[in-house]
């Protein structure tokens, strides 16, 4: 069973963190937040098939059968059927899931487990399936494959392999797999060339049919609704602005004292005189970089402090140094970690660390389709405490970005979050500027998840602006140095329509549209990295 095409790890990154490879994982959610089912197809087959992580814990009595090759594992209630099906169900919900870890030298399922997460399409029971496919392949080719197989990766001898498989393989196969073909089905657009059971040798052709159909179903999957967000966040302000109930939010003044509508989840710094030189400086455009960083960490750590008072506290009473008794109060959370939207909520960490000592960091690079605009995920790197459903339910989570425009990024962000089991009413998205309208899309799909900004702009305009080609190119090719918020836009096609990007030819016109908060305080995350 496996996720295609998107968390793969790789010899190249962290153990913690999971790459996401081709052009980033594109929304796997509608505009209210609400994530589509991965299409699942079941392969079956002979020895071999894939169903091997999901074998029993065995007791010391079977773990000394199997090293005598007496104990039969190929028989169905040699698999743990119900973690299978839990994994398999998860996965298609869109859920993490920790996939078990069986070794063959050993012949014992491990303690340690793989994370999985982020699958559209999932190879991985009959009910769940949306597309099952039988590979029927000859059986002195599938004895020669376990042959090889078993005496090079597991340490057998021939004798026993031979052994094992006239006891028990073989007749598995004739019992169990080999009449589990005739539930084989495959979709009617490629029936006449795939039919329902497919040659397990040379089959190239079947094999290539397949792919583009997962490739159909993946593309199928890819939701596009950033200028949908943008539309529909100015509608939805423009309509709430009009409006006099209070219930449909709170009025509060904006960075230039307009009087803007926002959720009530929404909560903003006192607007100090000392915070609105803070912000004064960040905008202007001539502040240096020593400064922008100097002025944003110190930012940063006061937006952790507000945030901090939204967590709940206890009674706490200690004994001072010199034995006289003390009552005060502690954070009830368990654990508390920052998950920075990379690079705009970089800037975040230091402050972060600054206000929590010790605190646990992650991350989430979150780009944009230079084409299109919509948010695509390329990268993430979580704690243990987010990657474990277990303990991800009791995690508080710092959602770290430095603006919310249309709030396309911070959706995405905030479902990754929920599917790994976080509680919405356990997460806080810290920011340093937010438009009225992206916090309006942002409440609309999870009222539960409080936002902490220390400014609130206007509103958000769509802004064309002319971009250098080889910008341009590079971000179509995958370069991943542009941050969130430069990711908040899309690009118009290339007026000259004859270009062949291989030569390198001039373009003369090149523009592109971008969401822009007014009034903006830049890139913050190129700002405060000099990229």
């Amino acid at each position: 069973m496996a996720g295609v095409p998107y968390s793969v790890p790789t010899s190249q990154v962290r153990k913690d963190e999971i790459l996401h490879h081709s052009h980033g994982r594109a929304p796997w959610y509608d505009m209210q937040g609400v994530p589509s089912n991965a299409y699942v197809i079941g392969i079956a087959g002979g020895s071999a098939s894939g169903k091997d992580s999901f074998y029993r814990k065995h007791n010391e009595q079977e773990i000394k059968l199997a090293f005598q090759n007496d104990l039969d594992l190929d028989h169905p209630d040699a698999i743990d059927t119900d973690l299978f099906i839990k994994c398999l169900r998860d996965l298609k919900q869109g859920k993490v899931t920790e996939i078990p870890v069986y070794s063959f030298k050993d012949h014992q399922r491990l303690d340690e487990t793989k994370y999985l997460y982020g699958a559209s399409v999932i190879i991985g029971l009959r009910e769940l399936y949306d597309l099952k496919v039988f590979v029927n392949a000859d059986s002195d080719l599938m004895l020669a494959r376990r042959i090889r197989r078993d005496t090079s990766e597991r340490g057998r001898d021939v004798e026993g392999i031979l052994n094992q498989y006239l006891r028990f393989v073989k007749r598995a196969y004739d019992n169990f797999i080999q009449p589990s073909s005739r539930y084989a089905d495959i979709l009617k657009d490629i029936r006449s060339a795939f039919n329902q059971i497919v040659p397990g040798f040379q089959n190239e052709v079947s094999v290539r049919l397949l792919v583009t159909h997962i490739q159909q179903q993946l593309d199928s999957r890819a939701m596009r609704f950033r200028n949908q967000l943008g539309q529909r966040g100015m509608e939805q302000h423009s309509r709430q602005q009009s409006l006099e109930q209070v219930s449909l939010g709170k009025e509060i003044n904006s960075a230039t004292g307009k009087r803007v509508r926002v959720p009530e989840n929404t909560v903003l710094l006192d607007q100090t005189n000392q915070l609105q030189g803070i912000l004064t400086i960040l905008r202007d455009k001539d502040t240096d970089r020593s400064s922008f960083i100097f002025y944003a960490d110190r930012l940063s750590s006061l937006v952790v402090e507000r945030s901090l008072q939204l967590l709940p506290y206890r009674e706490k009473t200690v004994t001072t140094p010199v034995g006289l008794t003390a009552s005060g109060k502690e954070m009830v959370a368990e654990d508390l970690v920052g998950i920075t939207i990379l690079r705009s909520g970089g800037p975040f960490a230091q402050g972060l660390r600054r206000v929590i000592q010790d605190v646990k960091l992650g991350s989430l690079l979150i780009q944009s389709d230079p084409a299109s605009g919509e948010p695509l995920l390329f990268h993430t790197s979580l704690p243990e405490s987010i990657k474990k459903r277990a303990l991800a339910k009791n995690t508080v989570v710092f959602l770290l970005d430095a603006q919310v425009g249309t709030g396309a990024a911070a959706l995405m962000a905030i479902r990754l979050l929920l599917d790994h089991g976080v509680r919405q009413k356990n997460i806080v998205f810290l920011t340093f500027l937010a438009a009225p309208q992206g916090l309006t899309t942002v409440s609309a799909a999870f009222p539960g998840v409080r936002v902490v900004t220390a400014s609130v702009g206007d509103k958000i305009e769509e802004r064309e602006f002319p971009v250098n080609a080889h910008i341009i190119l590079r971000k179509a090719a995958g370069d991943a140095d542009f941050s969130v918020h430069q990711a908040d836009s899309h690009v118009k096609p290339f007026k000259s329509a004859t270009m062949n990007l291989a030569e390198n030819h001039e373009v003369e016109s090149v523009t592109q549209h971008a969401w822009v908060i007014s009034p903006d305080i830049g890139n913050p995350g190129s700002r405060y990295f000099g990229v």
